[in-house]
């Protein structure tokens, strides 16, 4: 399942999914397939091994795992230019890459 965790109050939701609907498609993925799940507590964060909105997800899997606690916060990604609310389309691309390589056929 490849999924987007978002807080409701997080300024690049919209970007995320639009972000993470691109790299789907140049997966050759169908981006329907995008899972859209809100965070809305700190236990739902903690169940959810969420770090911060928006988080990129397949099967439960952070994309970009981090070190931090789970909390119901913004995020931030380390990108060429700087830090920045969004990753850069290849570094998701590459990680989903990554991530599916090992699910064979399942999604594509």
């Amino acid at each position: 399942m490849i999924e987007l965790a978002i807080i409701n109050e997080c300024p690049n939701s919209a970007g995320a999914q639009e972000l993470l609907g691109r790299a789907l498609e140049l997966e050759g993925l169908d981006p329907a397939a995008i899972k859209v799940s809100i965070i809305e507590t700190e236990q739902q964060a903690v169940d959810a091994g969420f770090h911060g909105s928006p988080s990129f997800m397949v099967d439960g899997a952070d994309l970009f795992p981090s070190v931090g606690e789970p909390a119901v916060s913004c995020r931030v990604y380390q990108t060429a230019n700087g830090l920045a609310g969004l990753p850069e389309l290849e570094r998701l691309r590459a990680a989903l890459a990554e991530a599916l390589q090992g699910m064979g056929s399942r999604l594509r």
